[in-house]
């Protein structure tokens, strides 16, 4: 739904079928494909040794449990790491530590609302839950096991619980949805923040990784050039929302079709809300006004 950075949306795998992409890293996708989760959800598996650890479980799907088991085999899964908290990660959590006895973690999210039922990006129903982790992954955690380590990285913006995993020993991240080579990240708020993740972009700009391993679609082979080109396009998406409100053209609701002609219909909601995490960026940077919170039909004018 963004133009600008050069995607990339060939990817070589099966359903249920393990890939081995780096030595000690399998990757198992998920068969729920999607505008927002484009081929399926990855699931990795990292070791080498009798005690592994998995990177997202994805969906609540049998067949995909079923595989990662097949994958496993007589190994000790002996933690489950999830990248977010968004319902096509994480789903599947609650069967494989049941089948597994493995340990969560993650950085963990408390909601306001937990157990209601409320309305996601893609525009399903979904219900709110806590996620409080066995073992708690702030910035800069490190966690290892046989053979395996990682250390998180907290990157919000997409979800404010984010989190990218740099396996050590090598210049491998597990980019989770912060950057895919498919296409640009959803931020929407209320969770979604702009200026996190800007932040984030520019804290990744600075490593040095040699590749992404990301929650959907195919590794990113040169990822400082996309992360470099992904802050570019926010940038100029920003300005592009802030000429339309120069220009008159004053409301989201308004403001979508002009810069995103062509959209998909699935995909409108969505991208209004990407505009709305532009706008509250912009406003909380001095440039924009709103009286009230800012919505879709809000009216919005230049400061």
């Amino acid at each position: 739904m963004a133009d600008g950075p050069e995607f990339r949306t060939t990817m070589h795998f099966e359903y249920g079928v393990p890939r081995e992409l780096a030595p000690g890293v399998v990757r198992i996708v998920a068969n729920n494909p999607g505008p927002f989760t484009f081929k399926g959800t990855n699931t990795y598996l990292i070791g080498s040794g009798n005690d592994i650890a998995l990177i997202d479980p994805g969906p609540d799907d049998a067949a995909h449990l079923d595989a990662i088991l097949r994958t496993i085999g007589k190994r000790k899964l002996s933690h489950i790491i999830v990248t977010h908290t968004h319902h096509d990660h994480v789903d599947g959590l609650p069967a494989l530590a049941l089948a597994t006895g493995a340990k969560t973690a993650g950085f963990g999210r408390r909601v306001s609302n937990s157990g209601t039922k409320t309305t996601s990006v893609s525009g399903s129903e979904i219900v709110e839950q806590d996620f409080m982790p066995d073992v708690v992954l702030a910035d800069g955690s490190a966690l290892a096991g046989d053979g395996w380590a990682v250390t998180a990285l907290h990157t919000p913006g997409h979800a404010p619980d984010h989190l990218c995993l740099a396996l050590s020993g090598s210049k491998i991240l597990f980019s989770g949805d912060h950057v895919m080579g498919w296409n640009t990240s959803v931020v929407a708020p209320p969770e979604g923040r702009m200026d996190h993740y800007m932040a984030g972009l520019e804290r990744l700009a600075e490593r040095d990784d040699d590749v992404y391993f990301p929650g959907h679609g195919g590794q990113v082979a040169d990822p400082r050039r996309l992360v470099r080109a992904f802050l570019l396009h926010r940038r100029m998406r920003e300005q592009a929302i802030l000429d339309c409100i120069r220009a008159g053209t004053n409301t989201i609701e308004k403001i979508v079709p002009a810069i995103y002609q062509g959209l998909n219909p699935k995909l409108v909601r969505a991208a209004s809300l990407s505009v709305l995490a532009h706008v509250e960026h912009l406003i909380a940077r001095g440039l924009v006004r709103c009286e009230g919170a800012p919505s879709v039909d809000r009216v919005l004018s230049a400061a």
